[in-house]
């Protein structure tokens, strides 16, 4: 079904986001800090990325900013996930590049059928 990257520093949010897209099928890498994050891609190139706004060290705009720059991983789809639900908020994740932002709580079926939608056929 695919490989989703969850970028996660809270152990909870994390697991629910695990418990969700695995009930679907979809595989699941985890990394709770940026630099975690690149770790993984780098080793198992996933087909999406979730991220969290807020995580230790560079935040999650940095990251998704990161990505979407480099010639290797500007393909990846990011789907943003935060607490900072603002429009503003909004608007600047889809600045940095995000192809979707989800704030949380999260409505488990949203991001199941935009994650489907982003995994590339």
């Amino acid at each position: 079904m695919g490989t989703v990257l969850v970028v996660e520093d809270s152990l909870t949010d994390m697991q629910i986001l695990i418990q969700c897209l695995q009930q679907d099928g979809i595989n699941v890498l985890i990394a709770q800090s940026g630099e975690e994050a690149f770790a993984a891609i780098t080793q198992q190139r996933p087909d999406v990325v979730i991220l969290d706004v807020v995580l230790p060290g560079c935040s999650g705009f940095e990251v998704c900013r990161q990505l979407k720059a480099e010639e290797s991983t500007s393909r990846i789809p990011v789907v943003m996930c935060s607490t900072k639900g603002t429009e503003m908020d909004r608007f600047w994740g889809m600045k940095q590049g995000a192809d979707a932002y989800l704030s949380k709580p999260i409505d488990q079926d949203e991001l199941v059928r935009t994650v489907k939608q982003l995994i590339p056929r």
